[in-house]
């Protein structure tokens, strides 16, 4: 597995100099999360790749809400995502670099010239975040 892993690692990188890519956004996972199908990982790995948008934080939803609030904001979250997905006639994926938890990587997604990262922020779905201590949802 690790050999594999290493394999989508150098494939991923040796693709990220041409970004932005038109790989089909299949679903929104949640407010800061959508799965792509992309062509070049390993048959053992399939042809999907998890992207955590760069540079944001939504809340939670479900059993990972802290809260009954944050699980209705993260909902409301993923529902942004998909209505703004579902309305986009191009769509284009940025990527930026393997997330700190291996299993996703970290980049943007474009709709129609627009960054879902500044369209979360800017309504309201989602803050700024970095990798410093989060704030809660739950205030």
């Amino acid at each position: 597995m690790k050999k594999l892993l290493a394999i989508a690692l150098v494939s991923l990188t040796s693709v990220a100099a041409a970004n932005p890519y038109d790989w089909k956004v299949t679903r929104a996972v949640d407010g800061d999360t959508v799965e792509v199908q992309v062509g070049f990982l390993p048959a053992e790995l399939g042809d999907k790749l998890k992207i955590r948008i760069f540079g944001v934080d939504t809340p939670e939803k479900g059993f990972r809400a802290k809260c009954e609030s944050e699980a209705k904001r993260g909902e409301a979250a993923t529902d942004f995502t998909k209505k703004l997905l579902a309305g986009g006639k191009v769509i284009k994926v940025e990527i930026k670099e393997w997330d700190k938890f291996g299993g996703r990587v970290l980049g943007d997604v474009v709709v129609d010239g627009k960054s879902l990262r500044a369209e979360l922020i800017k309504n309201g779905f989602a803050r700024e975040y970095f990798g410093d201590a989060k704030q809660s949802w739950c205030n």
